[in-house]
């Protein structure tokens, strides 16, 4: 089996709360070469790790995350969601995907990228969303690892490759099939899918030779690639 990196799709989800420190430690432990993790701004510029714009789904608090400060997250959470700097250290030395969720202008790619410098993690995030957020965290930083999430078939225009110099193209997992993969390829990047769940998926997709899956399995993606 060849080697695929393994991404943990906001940790260990099926064992505990997404975007949790508990849940990226426990997909590290499962397996992970790295997690991808969901971040947003609070009121007062703070990246913290939230998939949706409200605490209600996973907090049972509906409230809007940009209404609230960090601290005022951390009281109403019990502590439980972490700002990017806390998942960071919480990661180690372990690769990390951060997804800049929602509307993503240069205040928000900045506040990030202030904190991976201050932690010392820019040899090990990368960074993954829709064309117009990975164009600002290129103009930011031309050094930095992009993941372009393309969620059509037809291919990203070459004027938009160029600008965005990704290494990877980062696909839904039904979109992708064997000619995919081998012109990606051939164009000179690597293939990202998310998220395929189940042993069938991630077997079909070892098989077309993708480069990485994200996944809420990890431990199920880990063994069938061999345990390495």
């Amino acid at each position: 089996m060849q080697t695929v990196t393994a991404v943990a799709h906001r940790g260990d989800p099926y064992r505990f709360r997404e975007n949790t420190t508990d849940s990226l430690r426990s997909a590290l432990d499962q397996g992970a070469d790295a997690v991808e993790i969901d971040v947003r701004l609070s009121r007062d510029g703070v990246p913290v790790l939230l998939h949706d714009e409200t605490l209600k789904r996973l907090w049972e608090v509906d409230r809007p995350l940009a209404a609230l400060s960090a601290e005022e997250v951390r009281g109403l959470t019990a502590g439980g969601v972490p700002t990017l700097a806390e998942a960071l250290a919480a990661t180690g030395d372990a690769r990390v995907m951060v997804d800049l969720c929602g509307r993503v202008e240069r205040r928000m790619v900045d506040r990030v990228m202030d904190v991976v410098r201050q932690s010392g993690a820019e040899d090990r995030v990368y960074y993954c969303a829709h064309a117009e957020a990975m164009l600002a965290v290129r103009a930011a930083d031309p050094a930095a690892e992009i993941a372009l999430t393309w969620t059509t078939l037809a291919p990203p225009r070459p004027a938009l490759l160029d600008a965005i110099r990704p290494r990877w193209l980062n696909y839904r997992f039904s979109l992708v099939s064997r000619d995919l993969a081998a012109r990606v390829h051939h164009d000179g990047h690597l293939v990202s899918v998310w998220t395929p769940d189940t042993r069938r998926a991630m077997n079909r997709l070892l098989d077309l030779g993708v480069d990485s899956i994200t996944t809420n399995r990890v431990d199920v993606l880990h063994a069938l690639r061999g345990g390495v």
